[in-house]
């Protein structure tokens, strides 16, 4: 079970590099990661910046999921 999870893991981050690959062609339509973060942090409602939280929350997410032991 742990092998297919690691699979799935790998067959994501390829994926993943995959896509970020196609969006760095001349011409490309589809955002790069850059992009996307950009976009997403810049939204606010009102003072509060709720795309910065938000990014932040997914950070500490994937952090304590996937790094801290």
């Amino acid at each position: 079970m742990r092998a297919v999870a690691i699979g799935g893991f790998l067959v994501g981050l390829a994926l993943f590099g995959l896509v970020e690959w196609l969006a760095r062609r001349e011409g490309s339509r589809i955002p790069t990661l850059g992009e996307v973060c950009a976009y997403v942090m810049r939204y606010e409602v009102g003072p509060v910046p709720v795309g910065r939280i938000g990014l932040f929350g997914f950070w500490w997410w994937v952090g304590w999921h996937f790094l801290a032991r």
